[in-house]
């Protein structure tokens, strides 16, 4: 647990770089790769909302590109102080490269939620729906 701990402590600290113009809903993400690697990322909006990127691919996309492909667990926090949890799209991309693993949220009680990915996300698509006879 105090390495979840630790996570949200850096998902909290990469909230603070979130650029939130037009929703001021701030929201800070920390990925533990397999290798013990944490890599943190923030949402940036567009003008052009579907330019805008959440913090939980943020934070994959940087882990990915350092060639990172294997991931442990991911934390999220917010500014709503609620738990707040991954949309639809980063669900997808975090079931790319975390096939077991867990998902931590804390909101402002202090209250800490660990979820594993497949209670969350149950169905993904993969590779392997790709894969043809």
């Amino acid at each position: 647990m105090e390495q979840y701990k630790e996570l949200l402590t850096q998902a909290k600290a990469a909230m603070a770089y979130a650029y939130t113009p037009y929703s001021n809903f701030n929201v800070g993400a920390a990925v533990l790769t397999k290798s013990g690697k944490v890599y943190t990322g923030c949402n940036i909006e567009n003008a052009a909302y579907g330019a805008t990127n959440c913090a939980e691919r943020t934070a994959l996309f940087k882990a990915v590109s350092e060639g990172e492909k294997e991931i442990s667990a991911i934390a999220v926090v917010s500014s709503s102080g609620e738990f707040t949890y991954p949309c639809g799209i980063c669900r997808q991309v975090i079931s790319e490269f975390m096939k077991e693993g867990n998902l931590i949220f804390e909101n402002n009680e202090g209250e800490i939620k660990v979820i594993p990915l497949s209670d969350i996300y149950p169905y993904s698509f993969t590779k392997e729906n790709l894969i043809s006879d």
